[in-house]
């Protein structure tokens, strides 16, 4: 059994993702995770919202609300909706906990310690009407890179380009909108992670297995002549956490916090602290999954994210962990993917683009949103969410192949032969051709599920159902009933074995139908069919079924088009 450590990028507490966000990390994240746990192997997975910087306060401003108040209660919002999308997380965290709070402080210390903070006196933007310096993401600007008109102070958008307030032209402030802007200066503390390329680069050449997205945006970020800076740590901020040496106070950094990108990742550790401390567990629980030198150093640790995301995972936040001197576990494979977008444009947050999460559940059952963002998940290049491609992957995929097999072989079985699996007729030739294609497929998509080849897994999956059908179309128990049924009664027998099969596999993918199936069946043996042969008898005769409801329905065009409608516009 393998120990499997998994995060997935935490997302801003400022409202409710979109179907891009949850794609890029959440959702591929939860759909390795439950691979995983189905083969037995032992799962930690980590999330949290990521609730300090700029993105909070200014929220919380627009909400009305105090930003600690906000945040729990967007936290809790985020939390359901990860539930209604089924998100298996062992800990759905916040980054405001007091264990980041320490966890933080402590990381910091070291890196004081080990000579890696430099203090640096540096001009900022001054908003002369808001009355306050404007910290990354209170300033928008055009971007110096690309020209891109709204790009943030932190980075811009449109070319993931890292950036500071200072560089962007024609800033103007967040707050306000006013262009009434100075540069005062402002003392700031310095990860110097310049010092760190040499082990930053060792590193990531190791990683020979990563995907070629993750590795090409590291090695370019690591060798740009403006990728690898040393970065500020800290901000003038009244929300995060405060800026300590360990628990000892940071003399001339007083009312200052941790930048929110340093002390994110941070969370990833703190995360799975807080989930020992829901679960009555003790440090040496999490210390496990997460010190080489306490039982972390058989632990393989994945994390999953959009690329505009890649920098910070694979220079920052290791410079963090590197610098430290500590024996903490880094991550071994990074899956990184591009973006998704919607019908013809971007997906946008903060200008309200797009399906939302709550939105789309508000339509449809998570699975179906499951199987289409899973089966088009943009790996190697950007993908983009259309209606007329949702509805045809909903109903040609899932009710015509998946849900078609399953209703046909129950209805059929109950109408024709009772609500128990018949006892008549043995395996011919015809089930053993099934059951060698079967097993080759469900290696095959073992290895491209091992290998978080998301689409291409998603793919096979499909292709096996498919067989099920075509086993059917060519048996044809309809007819063989009439003239041998013992014969009818094996087929009808490997069919219903087939459906609790197609549970097992497909509980990753879309974990409320798997359910669905594996109860009708009559079981709650989720094995996984490692012995196809074996998995094929599991169900033996005499053991009740019943039918299920329609697994899924099918979009009818005037939906599609309500749809299409409907969000079309922006979000308010």
């Amino acid at each position: 059994m393998a120990r499997i450590l998994i995060t997935s990028a935490i997302p801003y507490i400022n409202g409710i993702k979109h179907l891009g966000n949850l794609v890029g990390s959440q959702l591929p994240a939860d759909l390795f995770a439950r691979y995983k746990r189905g083969r037995g192997d032992e799962v930690m997975f980590i999330c949290a919202t990521d609730e300090h910087g700029t993105p909070a306060e200014l929220a919380a401003a627009k909400a009305g609300k105090p930003v600690a108040e906000y945040c729990a209660e967007m936290h809790d919002v985020q939390a359901e909706i990860a539930k209604g999308f089924r998100l298996s997380f062992d800990h759905f965290g916040r980054s405001s906990s007091q264990r980041n709070h320490k966890l933080t402080q402590a990381f910091a210390g070291k890196l004081a310690e080990n000579g890696l903070i430099r203090e640096v006196s540096e001009k900022m933007i001054y908003s002369i009407d808001d009355g306050r310096f404007l910290p990354d993401r209170y300033v928008e600007g055009t971007c110096p890179n690309c020209g891109y008109d709204s790009a943030r102070g932190d980075q811009c958008d449109n070319c993931t380009k890292q950036l500071d307030p200072t560089d962007l032209i024609n800033p103007r402030s967040t707050i306000s909108g006013s262009t009434n802007l100075e540069e005062r200066e402002t003392k700031h503390l310095y990860l110097m992670q310049r010092s760190l390329k040499d082990k930053l680069e060792a590193w990531i050449d190791s990683k020979t297995d990563w995907p070629v997205l993750t590795t090409s945006i590291a090695k370019k970020w690591l060798h740009d002549g403006d990728g690898l800076q040393d970065r500020g740590i800290t901000r003038d901020l009244h929300w995060g956490i405060p800026v300590k040496k360990g628990d000892q106070p940071w003399p001339g950094m007083e009312g200052k916090v941790f930048y929110v990108w340093f002390d994110a990742p941070i969370e990833y550790i703190a995360g799975t602290a807080e989930w020992a401390d829901a679960n009555g567990k003790t440090d040496a629980d999490w210390e496990r999954w997460w010190r080489t030198d306490k039982g972390a150093a058989d632990v393989t640790y994945y994390q999953f994210m959009g690329k505009d995301n890649v920098p910070f995972h694979t220079l920052s936040f290791p410079a963090t962990i590197l610098g430290s001197g500590e024996p903490w576990k880094m991550v071994d494979y990074l899956k990184s993917f591009n973006y998704l977008n919607y019908d013809g444009g971007q997906f946008s947050t903060s200008r309200g683009r797009g399906v939302f999460m709550d939105q789309a559940l508000s339509i449809l059952p998570s699975d179906y949103w499951r199987w289409w963002l899973l089966s088009h998940a943009p790996e190697s290049s950007d993908a983009e969410f259309t209606w007329e491609n949702f509805q045809a992957s909903v109903n040609k995929d899932l009710a015509d192949v998946l849900g078609n097999f399953v209703s046909r072989v129950t209805k059929f079985a109950k109408s024709k032969l009772g609500e128990v699996v018949p006892a008549g007729g043995e395996y011919g030739r015809e089930e053993a051709a099934l059951i060698a294609d079967l097993g080759a497929r469900i290696r095959e998509y073992e290895a491209l599920m091992d290998a978080i080849e998301v689409r291409k897994a998603a793919a096979e999956l499909r292709a096996i159902w498919v067989i099920g059908n075509e086993y059917l179309q060519a048996a044809a128990p309809w007819s063989a009933i009439k003239t041998d049924p013992a014969r009818a009664e094996a087929m009808i027998r490997l069919s219903l074995n087939l459906i609790r099969v197609y549970a097992i596999l497909s509980r990753p993918f879309i974990p409320d139908a798997a359910q669905a199936m594996m109860e009708a069946m009559g079981s709650s043996d989720w094995t996984w069919p490692s012995d196809v042969p074996e998995a094929l008898r599991a169900l033996e005769p005499g053991h009740a079924f019943t039918v299920p409801e329609n697994l899924f329905r099918k979009i009818t065009d005037e939906e599609r088009a309500d749809w299409q409608q409907r969000f079309a516009g922006k979000r308010d």
